[in-house]
């Protein structure tokens, strides 16, 4: 099935757009298409501050990474500062996403196929 986003106002893609795409296009009802939009970003929320890192395949992996304290400088003052570690997510796109981004063809399997 494709889904078009021809009905895109904004160039962003948001929850609010993610859910009229599953009501115009699939069928769903408004507030079924809510529900679902909203559990798809709970799991991958409760699974990245769990610590699991989500795959998504032809899409990318986000994950979450540790970064540990280092010092730091305040670019106005050049004063030196502290910057406690922390939690950071991070995504990490597949190949067959960067090709698609690249122009490069792509087959079913995610091999690229370089048209030049």
């Amino acid at each position: 099935m494709q889904i078009s986003f021809e009905s895109l106002e904004t160039p962003a893609l948001t929850k609010a757009h993610l859910a009229d795409l599953l009501f115009e296009q699939i069928g769903l009802n408004k507030r079924e298409s809510k529900d679902m939009v909203d559990a798809f970003f709970d799991l991958m929320v409760d699974s990245l501050i769990a610590g699991d890192d989500v795959k998504i395949s032809g899409f990318g992996n986000f994950q979450i990474r540790t970064k540990s304290a280092r010092p730091g400088r305040n670019p106005r003052t050049g004063e030196l500062i502290p910057i406690d570690a922390r939690r950071v997510a991070t995504f990490h796109a597949s190949n067959k996403l960067k090709a698609l981004i690249q122009g490069d063809a792509v087959d079913d399997e995610g091999f690229e196929t370089v048209v030049r």
